[in-house]
């Protein structure tokens, strides 16, 4: 096996979930994406809605993520506010997982966590067509037509933020990743074929 672990970040509404829990289905690898989130949850003795929140309230600011960045290498984790602490949880819930052996990882910065390990191939999905995601936010995610727009913006733009705020790179910056993918010209199928070759020797 070439690649262990494949990490994937992916555009809201590109159908890269799809593409994770396919992918995973066919290699017969776990896909990784809400389970970390609540497993901490759990750990926290929080609900993943509240987790969302803190989530929400990291700030995309170089000052904070310098010192998130500072606080978790000197392992003072005391001093972190909330959303800080769920960020080193997810790391470690990540890292956990990964010791089980090959794993697809969905969001939550997983290249991140798992940044010292060989094998980890970073992903990034978004799709190029603008009907392709509004169907896809409307038929899979039941959100109104009239609020397809801006609940996109606002996945999209809290995604962002998490990212930056959590490992200083900017979260759609094609150089922060391996293999760049296009659902709206490949489609789910046509992503998952590209990709499960990189679990194959």
């Amino acid at each position: 096996m070439k690649y262990r672990y494949i990490t994937i970040e992916r555009e809201y509404g590109s159908g890269g979930t799809q593409v994770g829990k396919k992918l995973g289905e066919i290699c017969n690898v776990p896909c990784y994406g809400r389970e970390i989130l609540e497993t901490v949850a759990q750990k926290r003795g929080i609900s993943t809605e509240r987790i969302d929140q803190y989530e929400e309230k990291a700030t995309g600011s170089l000052i904070y993520s310098l010192f998130l960045m500072n606080r978790v290498q000197s392992g003072d984790a005391n001093m972190l506010p909330e959303e800080g602490k769920v960020f080193l949880d997810e790391q470690m819930e990540i890292r956990r997982l990964a010791q089980n052996g090959p794993g697809i990882f969905m969001g939550h910065c997983a290249a991140y966590a798992l940044k010292n390990l060989k094998g980890v191939a970073k992903v990034f999905i978004y799709c190029s067509d603008e009907a392709d995601v509004k169907k896809r936010i409307v038929e899979e995610y039941g959100i109104d037509p009239q609020n397809v727009e801006a609940t996109r913006k606002y996945y999209n733009k809290k995604r962002s933020a998490y990212f930056r705020a959590n490992t200083g790179k900017v979260w759609d910056d094609k150089k922060n990743y391996d293999i760049v993918l296009d659902s709206g010209t490949l489609g789910i199928e046509g992503c998952v074929k590209a990709l499960k070759g990189l679990f194959e020797e």
